[in-house]
């Protein structure tokens, strides 16, 4: 996989921050391992996942972003609060990905308790965080590819 020229937005909810800082963190490590610098990340905190899709699409809008990467967690209540905030949240980072043709990595944890989430964030169940940002850094990859703008191998 070849370096992401240009920044990356890293879009964040602040609801369920603890697990989402650490998503973050996987995140960030992920750029870091893979070439991009912290001078060209830009972390976009929002108040929830349902707040992800407005921010990507402006992030988007800009022009700056080589990819963007989106991070949530979203838990099940007793009530369907979880299906539409968890819902919305999928499509619309996947209509800001196509409109813009700009790879937008999920990191939007849907799970049934803390602890399964924790788990998925840089614990026993893996880092979503980092798989996230992977999936986009290796989208922009791609998406480069097949614009003719990077070389075949």
């Amino acid at each position: 996989m070849a370096t992401v020229r240009g920044r990356v937005a890293v879009v964040v909810s602040r609801y369920n921050e603890a697990v989402t800082a650490r998503l973050l963190e996987g995140a960030r490590r992920c750029l870091k391992d893979k070439g991009v610098p912290d001078a060209r990340v830009d972390v976009i905190w929002v108040p929830g996942a349902f707040e992800l899709p407005v921010a990507a699409e402006a992030a988007a809008a800009t022009g700056r972003y080589a990819a963007i990467v989106a991070l949530g967690c979203v838990i099940r209540g007793e009530t369907p609060h979880f299906e539409y905030v968890a819902g919305e949240a999928a499509r619309g980072l996947g209509n800001v990905a196509l409109a813009h043709r700009l790879p937008v990595g999920f990191g939007v944890l849907t799970t049934e308790t803390l602890a399964q989430a924790r788990a998925r964030a840089g614990g026993e169940a893996g880092d979503k965080g980092y798989e996230a940002a992977e999936a986009a850094l290796a989208t922009a990859d791609v998406l480069a590819r097949l614009s003719g703008a990077a070389p075949r191998d």
